[in-house]
C-alpha cells in the first residue's frame, strides 16, 4: 500500500462517522473518517500505512452493522472535468 486512506464499502445507510471511526481505532491512529451519505460508502484515513494494512487485513469482509464490509486502498481523487453545454 502507499496511502494510508481506505475506501469503505458496503455500508449500511445509517452508519455514522463516529460509529466507523470507533470500530477502526482498534487498529491505530484515525485521522479523518467521511461517510458520503446515501451513497453506501466511505474513507477511512489512519496515521500509517502500516495501521491502514492492519485496519484492512482485520476488517475486510467482516459483517458490521448486517452488511458484509468490502476494504481497499483509496484511490486518489481525479479532478472533476467541466462540461460545456451548448
Amino acid at each position: 500500500m502507499e496511502s494510508s486512506k481506505l475506501y469503505v464499502g458496503n455500508l449500511t445507510y445509517s452508519v455514522t462517522e463516529a460509529q466507523l471511526k470507533e470500530i477502526f481505532e482498534d487498529f491505530g491512529d484515525v485521522k479523518d473518517v467521511r461517510v458520503i451519505e446515501r451513497k453506501g460508502f466511505g474513507f477511512v484515513e489512519m496515521g500509517t500505512v502500516e495501521e491502514a494494512e492492519k485496519a484492512m487485513e482485520a476488517l475486510n469482509e467482516t459483517d458490521f452493522e448486517g452488511r458484509t464490509l468490502r476494504i481497499d486502498e483509496a484511490r486518489p481523487q481525479r479532478p472533476r472535468t467541466e462540461y460545456r453545454r451548448y
